[in-house]
């Protein structure tokens, strides 16, 4: 039963990497039943990044983009508000899409008042840098002027594009040692102390736990976000505090 805005369960949802594609039905289904009864009348659901497994743009044909964006227009509607930070799988999701589902567009990193704590949210692929080729790839691919110019390919190109990349990252992947595609400590700790936080929230590495960084004598807390494929989850907070939750699908 979904719950009106001015029922409002005092809490506050996040999520990253659910990859949704129309080849993954059940990853799907779980995450509409998961708006639909986890999330209706929250405070706030914040999606950061990745809930595609490729988006090409906003002309992104696949079944499974416009039956999310009704699902969250819907949710948005309702008085739950859903704010969107870009992965390296979406990061070309714009301003068409984010309107046809009622999201706002967050900046990455993202600081926020937690119920009073501030709090630092991003996708989590910066924290990467032992990662350089791939480091290098992003600024590359993120620069203002290489989006505007792939925004304008054919759609047919962008798609072909889409999944080379795809291809190769799964290749480079597979040659890597995993502590490389993990978060740097150093720079974990240089984000918190930057933005003054004590709390950071974020997906990518695909290996969901709460950590602790000490930062100036100050313990300070790291979530990590699940994935959705074998299982889905999600990082719930409220004035006391967060909790992660991990399920399978």
């Amino acid at each position: 039963m979904s719950l009106n805005a001015s029922e409002k369960t005092g809490r506050s949802f996040f999520v990253a990497d659910l990859h949704l594609t129309d080849e993954r039905p059940v990853a799907t289904g779980r995450f509409f039943r998961f708006l639909q009864e986890d999330v209706a009348g929250a405070d706030a659901l914040y999606i950061l990044g990745d809930l595609f497994e490729a988006w090409v743009g906003d002309d992104h044909d696949e079944q499974v983009a416009r039956d999310t964006a009704r699902q969250l227009k819907s949710l948005v509607d309702a008085g739950t508000p859903v704010f969107f930070m870009h992965g390296n799988r979406d990061f070309m999701l714009a301003a068409r899409y984010a309107a046809r589902s009622g999201m706002t567009l967050l900046e990455d990193p993202a600081r926020i008042d937690l119920y009073g704590t501030p709090t630092l949210l991003t996708h989590g692929d910066t924290l990467c840098t032992d990662d350089i080729a791939y480091q290098t790839f992003r600024r590359r691919v993120r620069h203002p002027l290489t989006l505007s110019l792939l925004r304008r390919l054919p759609f047919s190109l962008r798609r072909r594009l889409a999944r080379q990349a795809r291809a190769g990252s799964e290749s480079a992947k597979a040659g890597k040692a995993a502590e490389i595609m993990d978060v740097n400590a150093d720079a974990v700790v240089r984000m918190l102390r930057g933005h003054q936080v004590c709390r950071l929230i974020h997906g990518h590495t695909h290996r969901p736990a709460r950590h602790v960084h000490v930062v100036d004598g100050h313990d300070c807390e790291r979530w990590v976000l699940p994935d959705w494929y074998a299982g889905w989850g999600y990082v719930v907070c409220d004035a006391a505090g967060c909790a992660l939750r991990v399920e399978d699908l």
